[in-house]
C-alpha cells in the first residue's frame, strides 16, 4: 500500500491507494494478454498484406525476417520484466535503465497511444461490420458504422470493470477462436495448393520487378514489423499475476514467437494458393484478400473469416485498454498522473475511473473523428500516431536493457542477450519509424497526405505537454519523476501475510 501525500494542480492528494489484484491470472492469461494485443487475424488480414506489394511472393520470407527482428526487442523487453516486473511495464523500464525522466515521457506517451488504440479498433469494427453487411444486403447503409463502435465500446468498458480477470479471460476465448480460425483456413489452403507448395516463396526470386531481390524483402518487411506492435502488453499485468518474473518472461517472448510463426505459416499458405507470381498485387479486400478468397473458393467459411477479423478488433481493443488503464494507474500511483486513474473498485480491484476515462475518450474519439473524416480516414490517421509512438518506445526500451545491465546488474550481463539484441532490435525498428512517419529517406516509403500527415504535429504536441508537466514536476517534485524506477510489487507483502492490510468495501485501508 502506497500513502500520497500533497496535492498540485489536480495531482495526488492525501490519500491511501490499495494496490491492483494480486496473484489474479497466470501464464495463459497474460500470454493472451500479448497475443490479442498483436490483432493476429486483423494483422494477417489487413496489415500483413501491405507488404505484398514490395516483396510479392517472397513475402514468407519478408514475415520470416520481422519476426527475426521483432524477437531482438521481444527478448530485451522479456529479460527487463523478469527484473523488474511493475504496472508501469517500459516506463520502469526506461527510468531504471536510463534515468527516471525518460521514464515518465516513455509512460506519458504509452499512455496516450494505448488509450488511442481502443478508438482505433472501434472504427474497424464499425467500419468492416458496416461493409460486410453492405455488401449481403444492399439496403443496409454501408456508412452505418457508429452503432457497432458503440457496442464494441460497451463491451470494453463492461470487462474492464469487472477487474483483470474478466478482461484476460475474455481476451484468452477471443483470441483462441481468431487464431483457430486462421490456422484452420491456412491449412486447407496449403492442401489444395497440392503441388504448387513450394519453399521458393522463402526465397527472393518471386519479388516484383519495382522492388528485386532483397530490397523488396526488406521493403515488405518494415510493414510487417508493425504487425507485432503489442507483444509487450502482458508487462503491464505483472503486479496482477502469479510468479510474475517467470510468467512475464515467458509470456512476452512466447507470444512474440508463437504469433510470428502463425504470421509466417498463414502468409505461406496464402502465398501458394495465390501463386507467387501473382501474388504482388494481394490485399486487404476485393478479390484477392482474405475474405475474397474464402467468398469465391470456400462457401460460407468467409463468415468465419470475417467474424474471426471482427473477434480481432474486439479482443485487441479489450487488450489495450487494459494496458493503458494499468500504466496509468501506475503513474497515478507515484503522484505524476491525476489521482482519479489510481482509484480501484473495492470489490474487483480494476482501476475503474481510468476505465470510465478510458471508454469515454475512445467513444468521442471514435465519433469525433469518425464523423468529422469518415472512419478509414480516422482509422488511418490514429494508426500512424500509435505505430510512431509505439515503435519510438520499443527503441528506448531497447536501450534501456543495454544501459540497466551495464550500471544496476553487470554482474548478470551477458554481451549477446542485453548488447547485440538491444541494437540489432534498434536497427530492426528505425526503418519501420520512418515508414509510420512517412519521411522518405527510403525509395518505398510515401509521403504522408493530409490529415495522415497530421499524426506527427499530434504526437509532438503531447509529447511537448509530457515536457512541459516533467519540468514542472522536477522543481517541484523531483522525488515524484524518481519514483518512476520503483517497482512496488517488491514492496508489498503477500495477500495471504499478516502485513497484508484489510480492504473493506469503501477502499480505505485498515491495519
Amino acid at each position: 500500500m502506497r500513502v500520497a501525500q500533497g496535492t498540485i494542480g489536480g495531482f495526488m492528494s492525501v490519500q491511501t491507494i490499495p494496490g491492483l489484484r494480486r496473484e489474479a491470472v497466470g501464464l495463459r492469461e497474460v500470454l493472451f494478454q500479448s497475443i490479442t494485443a498483436m490483432a493476429p487475424a486483423a494483422a494477417v488480414a489487413a496489415s500483413i498484406p501491405s507488404g505484398a506489394a514490395f516483396a510479392g511472393g517472397s513475402l514468407p520470407l519478408a514475415v520470416l525476417v520481422a519476426l527475426v527482428a521483432c524477437l531482438f526487442t521481444a527478448s530485451c523487453v522479456a529479460e527487463l520484466a523478469r527484473r523488474l516486473p511493475a504496472a508501469g511495464s517500459v516506463a520502469t523500464y526506461a527510468a531504471r535503465g536510463l534515468h527516471p525522466a525518460v521514464g515518465f515521457l516513455v509512460g506519458w506517451g504509452y499512455v496516450f497511444v494505448e488509450a488511442l488504440v481502443v478508438p482505433l479498433l472501434l472504427l474497424q469494427l464499425g467500419f468492416t461490420t458496416a461493409g460486410t453487411l453492405h455488401q449481403e444486403w444492399s439496403s443496409y447503409p454501408g456508412d452505418l458504422w457508429w452503432p457497432w463502435a458503440l457496442a464494441g465500446a460497451l463491451v470494453i468498458a463492461v470487462t474492464g470493470y469487472f477487474g483483470v480477470r474478466a478482461s484476460a479471460r475474455f481476451g484468452t476465448v477471443l483470441g483462441v477462436f481468431e487464431v483457430l480460425v486462421f490456422l484452420v483456413f491456412a491449412v486447407w489452403l496449403i492442401v489444395r495448393a497440392g503441388g504448387d507448395n513450394t519453399l521458393s516463396v522463402f526465397g527472393t526470386s518471386h519479388t516484383p520487378t519495382a522492388h528485386e531481390g532483397i530490397g523488396g524483402v526488406f521493403a515488405g518487411s518494415v510493414y510487417t514489423v508493425l504487425a507485432f506492435a503489442g507483444f509487450e502488453a502482458a508487462a503491464p499485468l505483472a503486479e496482477e499475476t502469479r510468479d510474475p518474473r517467470r510468467t512475464m518472461h515467458r509470456a512476452v517472448l512466447g507470444s512474440a514467437l508463437a504469433i510470428g510463426l502463425f504470421y509466417v505459416l498463414t502468409t505461406y499458405a496464402m502465398t501458394v494458393y495465390i501463386g507467387p507470381d501473382r501474388f504482388g498485387g494481394f490485399g486487404a479486400s476485393g478479390a484477392d484478400s482474405w475474405e475474397g478468397v474464402a467468398r469465391a473458393s470456400f462457401g460460407l467459411f468467409w463468415i468465419l473469416i470475417f467474424l474471426a477479423v471482427v473477434n480481432s478488433t474486439i479482443a485487441n481493443a479489450n487488450a489495450c485498454a487494459t494496458v493503458s488503464t494499468r500504466t496509468a494507474f501506475a503513474l497515478a500511483r507515484i503522484r505524476v498522473f491525476p489521482v482519479l486513474f489510481g482509484r480501484l473498485h473495492p470489490r474487483h480491484r480494476s482501476p475503474v475511473a481510468g476505465v470510465a476515462v478510458q471508454c469515454a475518450l475512445a467513444v468521442a474519439v471514435t465519433l469525433g473523428l469518425g464523423l468529422y473524416y469518415d472512419p478509414v480516414t480516422a482509422y488511418l490517421l490514429l494508426a500512424t500516431v500509435i505505430v510512431t509512438v509505439v515503435i519510438g518506445v520499443y527503441i528506448v526500451v531497447n536501450l534501456a536493457c543495454a544501459g540497466y545491465f551495464l550500471r544496476r546488474e553487470r554482474h548478470l550481463l551477458r554481451p549477446v542477450r542485453h548488447l547485440l539484441f538491444p541494437l540489432l532490435g534498434i536497427v530492426a525498428f528505425v526503418p519501420a519509424l520512418l515508414t509510420a512517419a512517412g519521411l522518405p529517406v527510403f525509395d518505398f516509403v510515401s509521403k504522408l497526405t493530409s490529415p495522415v500527415s497530421y499524426a506527427g504535429a499530434v504526437v509532438g504536441a503531447w509529447m511537448l505537454a509530457g515536457a512541459v508537466v516533467l519540468v514542472v514536476l522536477m522543481r517541484r517534485h523531483p522525488e515524484r519523476i524518481a519514483e518512476t524506477a520503483r517497482v512496488h510489487l517488491d514492496e508489498a507483502p503477500a495477500p495471504d501475510t499478516p502485513d497484508a492490510p484489510d480492504l473493506r468495501q469503501d477502499g480505505a485501508v485498515r491495519p
